[in-house]
């Protein structure tokens, strides 16, 4: 069973784009696949993370924030919590780091006791298209700025809206902008909403529970079996939908703790999505249509004693590279489930990664930067820098051209490759 030939083309239809333009910007959760990869071949990602190889451009303080960076022409944004009170994007110059503006608005609450050990402050990464930036704030909120000025366009209240309560954890997944429409996690359901107006087109995979109501992972588009399709993951269940019309083609339970359904849906081939949750393990389903266009959904492996936390994975080849709740690296051979090797070494809680053909750059959390080469013979570390000493680094990773962007709790760093 191969998936090696159908992941690019995978990958070019979640996307929506096309080859000439996929040198695109870093403008989304994930990068512009939202997958963590990178297909420009422009920029070769050096062997080294030695500081004659990677030099910082600039850094500026921000306030505290989860969120990742995202980049549009030549401005990078970010998202911050301000003094438990409000929520502040602000924009700076790509190059120098020089900021162009800033706009705020209440928008502080705390979450839960036992979530507490890592901050209440914003977790959703912004998405950038077509002039403007898509922003959720953690009371339940999706606001459209001019990515130029910093102008609200609209605003969307989902608590007001569709009469729900305040999320837990807060607004916590990605909004995600394709084909004049935004397709956001909020207000206890999946949504689709008009970019240039904000009304709403069609909600599905709506739950109201307390516990399952606030979804965490966010949403991918994906062709499988040749149906364009967006793939969700609630707090109980995995799906996909009609981007026409929010129906859902197909459907399955995923077991998590307290429904901590949190990574990614990675999108396999054109008939397979992997997943991996708290305490419920890691999971490939096949996609299966009809003769009549139907669809249907079954669970092909699982690896129970292989659990998933809060990084998702990265896929080259035939095998997927996952940090589990372990922390330990593993790499998964995607038609068999077995796990090809295990790091010997433990890493931190969360790993962000992007890749460049086998080339894997990892963020972990506790502020490290790691570079790796993707091989399903075995761990092979090329090099490893810390890279945020005093701050943890929960955000994303961004890569855009020959820059990283390195959001750490308390500030914003852009280096460059050489």
């Amino acid at each position: 069973m191969r998936f090696t030939k159908f992941w690019l083309s995978a990958c070019l239809l979640m996307a929506g784009t096309t080859i000439a333009s996929l040198a695109e910007e870093w403008n989304q959760w994930r990068g512009p696949l939202r997958s963590g990869e990178i297909t420009d071949a422009s920029v070769i990602w050096p062997d080294s993370l030695a500081g004659e190889r990677l030099t910082k451009l600039w850094e500026v303080p921000l306030d505290e924030s989860y969120s990742s960076p995202v980049v549009s022409g030549d401005t990078v944004f970010s998202v911050a919590t301000r003094n438990k009170e409000s929520e502040v994007v602000s924009a700076f110059d790509l190059a120098t780091g020089k900021p162009t503006w800033e706009v705020s608005w209440e928008g502080a609450m705390k979450v839960p006791f036992f979530a507490a050990k890592n901050g209440s402050w914003a977790r959703c990464t912004p998405a950038t298209a077509d002039g403007a930036i898509y922003v959720g704030g953690m009371r339940d909120v999706l606001v459209k700025l001019d990515v130029a000025t910093g102008e609200e366009k609209w605003r969307i209240d989902f608590m007001a809206q569709e009469g729900t309560e305040l999320p837990a954890f807060g607004h916590v997944t990605s909004p995600l902008v394709d084909d004049g429409a935004v397709y956001v996690q909020a207000g206890c359901a999946v949504a689709k909403l008009d970019a240039a107006s904000g009304k709403t087109l069609w909600r599905a995979l709506e739950d109201r529970r307390a516990m399952f109501g606030s979804a965490f992972a966010s949403p991918v588009i994906g062709t499988l079996h040749g149906k364009r399709q967006v793939i969700a993951q609630t707090r109980s269940t995995l799906g996909g939908l009609d981007p026409a019309t929010g129906e859902v083609l197909w459907s399955i339970p995923v077991e998590a703790f307290r429904g901590m359904n949190i990574l990614t849906p990675t999108v396999i081939g054109d008939d397979h999505v992997f997943t991996a949750t708290y305490g419920g393990g890691s999971f490939l389903f096949a996609i299966e249509k009809a003769a009549d266009g139907t669809f249907s959904v079954k669970e092909k492996w699982r690896l129970k004693e292989l659990e998933g936390y809060m990084a998702s994975p990265v896929v080259v080849g035939d095998h997927l590279y996952l940090l589990g709740r372990d922390k330990f690296l593993h790499c998964i051979d995607i038609a068999s489930g077995t796990v090809a090797w295990t790091s010997e070494e433990k890493f931190g809680e969360y790993w962000s990664m992007v890749r460049q053909g086998s080339r894997v750059l990892a963020l972990d959390q506790r502020g490290e930067l790691l570079l790796f080469d993707a091989s399903p013979e075995k761990f092979t570390l090329l090099d490893r820098r810390e890279i945020s000493p005093k701050d943890t680094t929960w955000a994303h990773l961004g890569v855009a051209g020959d820059k990283l962007l390195v959001r750490s709790l308390k500030g914003l760093s852009v280096y460059q490759w050489k």
